[in-house]
């Protein structure tokens, strides 16, 4: 019987990852505790207690230094790619926490609450106008699409079609004029269907909290078709080489740039400071995080602005 187990049955082969800190000393310790173990169970002999009890503070004592040591060794190799993988191994994972919100007494008033607290309401949107082309607008290549897909991981989470950026992956690489022909007839009107502004929201809890009794304990996303996300691309790329020539956008401005990132944001910020510092001059930084500052713009004072 074990050998026809054993011949149809595959071997369990856990990943090398699983235990970094494993070592075949350690395998050796754990095989005499084991024996050890079952051998004082089945025994009423003190030595044999004895014997078990030693072999149970070498292994565990010989567990726990091996993961020490192996921590010790990730620490120093630690590189500025790899810290924060260690930051997140650190931190280790904790529960979920689920909203107890107090005037929420069940599932569906729990989901209006948030709901309310996330979705606040809106004036009523004006009744959709005759749109014309726009004649100077750029025609739109398969170059285009492919850089666009280029920025996309393929384990995203897709939105309600379910369809992921690694489909339309396959799509532009065996036939790239259906993704052409799908996104080309709306840039020259610059429309944005509703068909495509459609997304999944998930709830997630901010780590940290004391409580978590109130919405504001929680955050949420929104994951958009993936083909809505593709079209934003290529509008955004379109729009900032414009914005910046134009000077719609501070020459500090380094978000949602191509090229940009947070560090020029610290090296400009760093070359200010030491500019300043020979003449004496006493420096000072400010930063504001303004809370919900999207979600409240008036959008009659922004069209204005633009």
């Amino acid at each position: 019987m074990t050998t026809l187990l054993s011949s149809h049955t595959p071997l369990k082969r856990p990943s090398h990852r699983s235990k970094p800190w494993w070592s075949p000393i350690l395998s050796v310790l754990r095989r005499e505790f084991h024996s050890a173990t079952h051998g004082s169970r089945s025994s009423a002999s003190a030595s044999d207690k004895a014997a078990a009890r030693l072999s149970t503070q070498g292994y565990f004592k010989a567990l726990k230094a091996a993961k020490k040591a192996h921590w010790k060794s990730l620490l120093a190799s630690a590189t500025p790619r790899s810290i924060w993988a260690v930051k997140k191994i650190a931190a280790g994972s904790c529960a979920p926490r689920f909203p107890n919100l107090p005037d929420a007494s069940s599932p569906r008033e729990m989901n209006q609450a948030l709901l309310d607290h996330f979705f606040p309401p809106r004036p009523c949107a004006p009744l959709p106008s005759i749109l014309l082309p726009f004649g100077d607008c750029p025609e739109l290549t398969e170059e285009d699409i492919s850089l666009s897909l280029l920025n996309y991981s393929p384990s995203s989470a897709p939105g309600p079609d379910s369809i992921p950026y690694s489909v339309w992956k396959s799509v532009n690489r065996f036939s790239p004029g259906i993704l052409v022909s799908l996104l080309a007839p709306l840039l020259p009107f610059g429309n944005h269907p509703c068909s495509l502004k459609k997304a999944n929201r998930v709830v997630l809890d901010k780590p940290g909290k004391q409580s978590y009794d109130s919405p504001a304990s929680f955050r949420i996303i929104v994951l958009l078709e993936t083909v809505s996300k593709i079209l934003e691309r290529i509008v955004a790329s379109c729009l900032a080489p414009i914005a910046r020539c134009t000077g719609l956008l501070h020459r500090s401005q380094c978000g949602s740039l191509p090229s940009l990132s947070s560090f020029d944001a610290c090296s400009a910020l760093t070359d200010t400071v030491r500019t300043l510092q020979p003449p004496g001059r006493i420096i000072s930084s400010l930063f504001l995080d303004i809370k919900g500052g999207f979600d409240n713009v008036d959008a009659k004072i922004l069209c204005s602005n633009l």
